[in-house]
């Protein structure tokens, strides 16, 4: 198994984890290592579960904060290893997870080795499966397992934000619109009903949607209802007696998971509408004095988060959570995902010094 050096800097730590594939379901790699290597550190009580590793303090202070990152990655395309490159004139590390999100875990894993006097006593999470399915997600398993290490006064996911401060984030639904014919011979297609034809006016009615602009606690969240997949029929030669459209719902924090289903059968009344998955967001809470104290200590403006991150998981617990990492969200996913050097080293040297008052 590979070691991890916590001595090293956060941006020789990032280097090492991006090299070490750990696609969202083949993670044990990267947790194995990391259990290892905060294991060994006295200052902290470590957890295991599955994949999902936890390191907490437990020094009595008045007050509790946790900081999570998500250990898995999207699949890999010919972008590991990782290499140096230059973009106008400023150094970047390019590579699979440098954005989404291994850089933030780097810098976490560096202070959670570091840091074994803070101000506030530390949670740190390092978990397994965020890009797929919720249910497989390591702070879901965590949540049902151990709520209780969930208890904390704040919350920082080290999702990426530019090295800027996001608040709270978008829920998410995922919807099946599904319209039904009758199957025929294409070459008799007069004796059937094409299903796939039915859809246009479900098309229609996505082209025509203007999506809300909605201020949740002074952020302005933008909403999104678009058609993200489309399938139907079985042949060359047959008419098609189904056809599903899937569509992806991005709603302000201020919905709950009923009005947010609702809309969407709104949207589309008259239709078979099934919602297959479901994400309320969370509210910014940025007015709880320990994230006023984290904002002033970072010197960043905060900005909503327009996708989904595990703030809500936070947030359900009654926990204000935001989103703080290196890496431009614009490039999470992508092929070209890079993140500047500057940036990593930015975000180690906000969190040290709101969790040391230096």
């Amino acid at each position: 198994m590979p070691a991890l050096d916590l001595s090293a800097t956060s941006v020789d730590l990032t280097r090492t984890i991006c090299d070490m594939p750990s696609v969202s379901g083949d993670e044990t790699t990267l947790a194995d290592a990391i259990h290892a290597a905060v294991g060994a550190l006295a200052h902290l009580d470590v957890f295991r579960d599955g994949d999902t590793i936890v390191a907490r303090t437990d020094l009595g202070r008045a007050q509790r904060v946790a900081i999570a990152g998500h250990i898995d990655t999207v699949p890999i395309n010919g972008n590991v290893p990782t290499r140096d490159i230059e973009m106008e004139g400023e150094p970047h590390l390019w590579g699979r997870g440098t954005v989404d999100m291994k850089a933030g875990v780097a810098v976490q894993l560096k202070l959670a080795a570091e840091l074994a006097d803070p101000r506030v006593d530390i949670t740190w999470m390092w978990y397994d499966h965020e890009e797929v399915d919720s249910d497989l997600n390591g702070l879901t398993r965590l949540s049902r397992t151990r709520p209780d290490l969930f208890v904390a006064d704040f919350a920082i996911l080290g999702e990426p934000s530019n090295g800027q401060v996001e608040g709270g984030c978008n829920g998410t639904l995922r919807a099946i619109v599904r319209t039904r014919g009758v199957r025929a011979h294409s070459a008799r297609a007069w004796v059937g009903e094409n299903a796939i034809h039915k859809a246009a006016p479900v098309l229609a009615r996505l082209a025509a949607y203007e999506p809300a602009s909605i201020d949740v606690d002074g952020l302005v969240y933008r909403e999104g209802l678009n058609a993200v997949r489309i399938g139907g029929g079985i042949a060359s030669n047959v008419i098609p007696d189904l056809c599903e459209v899937e569509v992806n719902y991005r709603f302000a924090p201020s919905r709950g998971a009923a009005e947010a289903a609702q809309h969407v059968h709104d949207v589309f009344d008259g239709f078979e509408v099934e919602v297959v998955d479901l994400a309320v967001g969370a509210r910014p809470g940025l007015d709880a004095p320990l994230a006023q104290e984290f904002l002033a200590a970072v010197g960043a403006e905060p900005r909503p988060k327009y996708g989904w991150t595990d703030v809500a998981r936070f947030s359900a617990f009654g926990v204000p959570a935001v989103n703080y990492g290196p890496g431009d969200p614009m490039l999470a996913h992508h092929d070209e995902e890079r993140v500047p050097l500057a940036q990593i080293d930015s975000v180690e040297r906000g969190l040290r010094a709101w969790l040391t008052n230096r």
